[in-house]
């Protein structure tokens, strides 16, 4: 039965690397929503001295 345990190291190893993306995945976010609220609280006097549109569209 070595394709049993063979399958088992797949599985674990797969589940790893998504736990492992996930992981990444939620860092990522993490740093994109401090940016997009730094962004939000640091924004730049348009040329009438207003504060422009925190959104870009």
């Amino acid at each position: 039965m070595p394709w049993l345990m063979i399958l088992v190291l797949v599985l674990a190893l797969l589940l790893f690397g998504i736990g492992f993306a996930l992981k990444i995945l939620w860092v990522v976010a993490a740093v994109v929503l401090v940016l997009w609220l730094v962004g939000f609280v640091a924004r730049s006097n348009g040329p009438s001295g207003r504060r422009g549109r925190w959104y870009r569209w």
